[in-house]
This record gives C-alpha cells, sequence and structure tokens, in this order.
C-alpha cells in the first residue's frame, strides 16, 4: 500500500518548519577549503548527523582524513536500497561585498520577476538540495514510521575542496555503503517548471606541458631568427589538436564515443536550445564546436579539447624584446561514453613530442583523469524516477548528460559497482560559488514532494 498523498500532505504541512530547519544549517560557516572554518565544518557535520538522528535514523560522523563525512543507514519497507551522496561543505564568499545580505544570514528575497528565493551561500549548493531528501524522508518517518526503500546516507565535507579523501573513505566503507543504485542531488533543472535527470557525465583529462628551449631569455633581435622560440612551439602544438571541421585530431581520439540514438536527438531538438539563447548571455554568438552536431551535442554529449591557460615570456607592462626560454599550457579534455583516459593521454603526450624541435624539451604535469559515465536510457530506476517527476511537474524530465564531471559518481561505480541518478532542482542562475547565491522556494518545495515521490517510485 502507498502512503504517497499523505506524505504529500505531510511535506506541505511541514514547510514552514522546513525551511527553519534549512535556515539554521546555512548559518554554519563550513567553508571547506579554509583551515580557519575546519571548526564550522566539524559543527556542520554534527548537525546533519543530528537531523537524521532526530527522525529515527541512527547516524555517525566519521573521521576521513580531511572534513569529517556523516554516514546513516535505515532500512525500508521494500528491499531495495539506496546510496544518498550530497555535501555540507561551502565556497568562500569573497568578494563579500558584493553581496545584498550578509552570506550566512539566510533570508528569503523576492526577485524582479516575483520568484521568492532563500538567499544565503549553500542554499543551491549543496544544503538546501541535501535538505529535499531529508525532508522527504521525515515526512514518510511522521506519517508511515519507515521509508519506502532502504537509504544510506553519505554527506561529505571536502566536496568544494576536491573530494581529496573521499575515494579512500569509500574503498574502506564499502561493505558499510552496498546498495542497489546511488542518488545525487547536486544538479539542476532544465527550467524552473522542467525537472531534469541528469543521464551522463564528461569524463576528464587534464595536462600541463613546459616547452623549454634555451637555457635563459633571449634578446630577440640578437637571437630572432636562429633560436628556437617555444612559445611559437606550443603555438603550433595547440592549433594542430583541432581539424577546420572543430574535430580533435588525436589518432584514436573518437574511439568509444558513441552516436547518440536518434530518438534522443529528437528529443533534444524540441527543447529548442539556440545559440542565441546559450551564448547570447555571455556575449558570443557562433558555436565553436564540431560542425554538423547540435549545440546542445556540443556541450554535453560530445568529447572536447580545450586550452585553458598559456603562459610564456613578459607579460607585464610595456614591452620587453625577448625569447622566452620556456612557455607552458594548461589543457583538458573533456570525454564521453568509453573513451580511454590514459590512451587520450598517451595521444596527447604522442602529438606533443612530434611536433617538438631538435633544441626543445618538454615537461607534462598530469592531473587526475577520469572516465565518462552513462546511464543506460532503459535503466529501470530512471524510468521510474522520469514518472515520478512528471506526475509532480506535470511535464515530461528532460533527459540529458552534463558537461561536467563529478568524479565521485565514477568512484561509486568503480568501488561500488552503482550506477548514480542525479536529480537535482537548481536553476542556472542560483548563482552558485558566486555572490547572492539563491534557491529558488519553489525548488526547495518542490524537490522534497519529488524525492518523496522518487521513493514511492523506487519501491514498486
Amino acid at each position: 500500500m502507498s502512503h504517497l498523498n499523505a506524505v504529500l500532505a505531510k511535506l506541505d504541512q511541514n514547510r514552514e518548519a522546513a525551511i527553519t530547519r534549512l535556515f539554521d544549517f546555512l548559518k554554519i560557516q563550513s567553508i571547506s577549503t579554509d583551515p580557519a572554518y575546519a571548526g564550522e565544518c566539524r559543527k556542520a557535520a554534527e548537525w546533519v548527523k543530528a537531523e537524521l538522528v532526530s527522525i529515527g535514523i541512527e547516524a555517525e560522523v566519521k573521521p576521513t582524513g580531511g572534513h569529517p563525512a556523516v554516514t546513516a543507514r535505515v532500512e525500508g519497507t521494500a528491499k531495495r536500497h539506496a546510496l544518498f551522496y550530497g555535501h555540507y561543505d561551502v565556497q568562500p564568499v569573497d568578494p563579500l561585498n558584493l553581496w545584498d545580505t550578509p552570506p550566512f544570514e539566510p533570508v528569503i528575497a523576492t526577485l524582479p520577476d516575483g520568484r521568492k528565493v532563500i538567499r544565503a551561500r549553500g542554499s543551491a549548493d549543496d544544503k538546501g538540495q541535501i535538505m529535499t531528501f531529508i525532508e522527504a524522508c521525515r515526512a514518510y518517518k511522521e506519517v508511515v514510521g519507515t521509508l519506502p526503500i532502504g537509504v544510506t546516507f553519505l554527506i561529505e565535507g571536502e566536496e568544494e575542496d576536491g573530494s581529496r579523501h573521499l575515494p579512500a573513505f569509500v574503498e574502506a566503507e564499502k561493505d558499510a555503503l552496498k546498495a542497489d543504485v546511488a542518488l545525487v542531488c547536486d544538479t539542476s533543472m532544465w527550467d524552473r517548471n522542467t525537472p531534469q535527470i541528469t543521464t551522463g557525465l564528461r569524463g576528464m583529462v587534464y595536462e600541463e606541458l613546459t616547452i623549454k628551449a634555451a637555457d635563459r631569455d633571449l634578446h630577440s633581435g640578437l637571437f630572432g631568427g636562429g633560436a628556437q622560440n617555444p612559445i611559437r612551439v606550443l603555438a603550433k602544438i595547440i592549433a594542430d589538436l583541432h581539424d577546420a571541421d572543430g574535430r580533435v585530431t588525436l589518432p584514436g581520439f573518437y574511439d568509444g564515443v558513441p552516436e547518440t540514438p536518434s530518438q534522443v536527438l529528437e528529443q533534444w531538438k524540441s527543447l529548442g536550445l539556440t545559440s542565441e539563447e546559450f551564448l547570447g548571455g555571455v556575449g558570443l554568438s557562433e558555436p565553436a564546436g564540431e560542425k554538423g552536431r547540435l549545440l546542445i551535442e556540443m556541450i554535453q554529449s560530445r568529447p572536447t579539447c580545450d586550452v585553458n591557460g598559456i603562459i610564456g615570456g613578459y607579460t607585464g607592462i610595456g614591452a620587453k624584446t625577448v625569447i622566452a626560454a620556456e612557455a607552458s599550457a594548461k589543457i583538458s579534455f573533456r570525454l564521453v561514453g568509453d573513451q580511454n583516459p590514459a590512451q587520450v593521454r598517451e595521444a596527447f603526450y604522442a602529438h606533443v613530442r612530434a611536433r617538438l624541435p631538435k633544441d626543445c624539451d618538454v615537461a607534462f604535469i598530469s592531473h587526475k583523469g577520469s572516465p565518462a559515465l552513462t546511464l543506460p536510457f532503459d535503466m529501470p530506476e530512471l524510468v521510474s524516477a522520469q514518472a515520478a517527476l512528471q506526475d509532480e511537474w506535470g511535464v515530461a524530465p528532460v533527459t540529458l548528460g552534463s558537461g561536467g564531471s563529478i568524479p565521485i559518481v565514477g568512484d561509486f561505480k568503480r568501488i561500488l559497482g552503482l550506477d548514480t541518478l542525479l536529480v537535482g532542482f537548481g536553476l542556472d542562475d542560483d548563482r552558485i560559488h558566486s555572490p547572492n547565491e539563491k534557491y529558488d522556494l519553489k525548488s526547495f518545495e518542490k524537490g522534497a514532494r519529488s524525492w518523496a515521490r522518487i521513493l514511492d517510485a523506487l519501491a514498486q
């Protein structure tokens, strides 16, 4: 028997109390990247534990080598079991003078278009999102006494600092974290009235390279034309990474890149994402990816190569006529499908070395690589969540990949063997990581109702 209607009514009844609880959470200055706030991070972990305990879920605060993680486990009516992940840490608030209200003094504000929003650091990323799920669990416990399915909670405190200690923690706790599926609420909706399930995450290869030639900077009048110029060599290496059609030229780069099913492409076309809409807001107009591809493909389902920074020679004010001794670049590759990060890295190394003149050497710095993740379009949990979201929002949810990467989702797959449902209620204008971060009140309230429906659907 489903108790869903009674649970949804309880959520509506608890709205004011839920906002008060969220405000208490938002007041904690849990900035993970600054050691001065380590005590506040611990305070946030203890707060999450206390909230779970208050609804009858046994919870612990556990050390990780960095900021602590909160874990909890509760069995449900059905045998299905989910691992819910979120993070209690937040970004720094600088520049403070650009905030309309103090970042750790949450308020309900009204936007010019009439929307009510919760303004505070962490309101959307990720405290408000965490609380949508906890409030759904609270309502089930109050109405039924149990949850529809079993849930293990993993709430960490270092996501904004790279989750450096979390993979080792998951490895050490893998028996306690066993589940059938992982749930993450740290993503966005398509728009304020259309929910979205993120069905894929691009992987990542990130490399730094430094080209070195002479043993010091040289006078360009004396040595120009005779000495190798590392900046020119580096520019050639970078220019050769793409062809005239915007495709990456590394041999084998597109091995494992799938073609999107035609029915999915038609769904994406129907979303009507235009260059004017997506690029116009940042002062651009023309897509720069592979020719012959939809813009929506370019930004989330196709692999990319981008130069993230170039350093070399004299960059101060005025002129200094030198041939630099070295030049460096930072280059990232976003991966999709079954692309192999190690193979992409080795192909990049070969690309660089093949263009290296005799008098130049190269040094590489490799950062962590992660493969892409894609959910099967017929995954039962995905189908159930789609139906649940449509029931709440009145429109079919968009199923779309993300152009970004969430490495811990890869760790869930690698260590625990879990696929992850990414369902979030953030919006593009939430200003996460920026001054005046906010979370729409509608997102918070309907987000909790959505999770109640999803938990019920997963139990069926």
